[in-house]
């Protein structure tokens, strides 16, 4: 569904990320892990249009997208959550899942995934006509995994979904990002926590410096004694 060959990425003189090449197939959860600093944000912000590349290809289902503005991939049917939630903090909770499926127009089926999105998170339907910028953090991540999937994308990124979370929020947010799985949607998720991110997934990368480093299935990496050593404190 994705492939992403020779991916660049520079702030200024410094390369964030230095031409990286990786696939997802469809149905799949991958993960990509690594060091603050290692890239894993750069990468996502990248595929999501929100940095300009400076070199490489990025393709999904077939169709190069390293050049579309932004906007654009939410009608090719890609969604991000990104890092630190960014929810619109001046609207509802409703509003804010509405502003997700802008996209679709005045698609009927609208209220019926509103309706979907409340039973991953029946707090959010508690709090339906709450500024969302009162809403607590673990509330926002919820909000802002809500609003992506009312694009309905077939390729949802999720960058670190878990940060400043309580354990026991991550703990909810997770079971909602595999059940998201389970549906068959396709997930990227950069996340900083290795072993949830792991634990969760089917693949890995691991971006060390901006290079991929390591590759395989998410079992041989957590059982991966370097892996185990940088990443999971053991």
């Amino acid at each position: 569904m994705l492939e992403v060959t020779g991916l660049r990425v520079n702030y200024g003189g410094i390369q964030a990320v230095r031409g990286i090449t990786f696939h997802i197939a469809e149905g799949e959860m991958v993960a990509l892990i690594g060091a603050n600093g290692a890239g894993k944000t750069s990468t996502l912000r990248a595929l999501a249009r929100q940095l300009d590349a400076a070199g490489g290809s990025v393709r999904y289902r077939g169709k190069e997208i390293s050049a579309l503005p932004p906007h654009a991939l939410v009608t090719e049917g890609i969604a991000l959550v990104p890092e630190g939630r960014g929810v619109f903090p001046r609207m509802t909770v409703v509003e804010n899942l509405l502003m997700g499926a802008y996209s679709r127009g005045r698609d009927p089926a609208i209220a019926d995934d509103i309706a979907r999105v409340y039973g991953f998170f029946p707090r959010l339907s508690e709090r339906a006509q709450q500024l969302a910028g009162t809403l607590s953090g673990g509330e926002q991540q919820m909000l802002a995994i809500g609003r992506a999937l009312m694009s309905r994308p077939g390729l949802l990124l999720l960058d670190e979904p878990s940060m400043g979370l309580a354990p026991i929020m991550v703990q909810k947010i997770f079971e909602v990002i595999r059940a998201v799985a389970a549906s068959g949607m396709t997930i990227l998720l950069v996340e900083q926590n290795a072993r949830l991110a792991l634990a969760t997934s089917q693949r890995g990368y691991v971006l060390e410096s901006g290079e991929i480093t390591l590759t395989g299935e998410a079992a041989e990496l957590l059982a991966n004694p370097g892996v185990r050593a940088a990443y999971l404190g053991e």
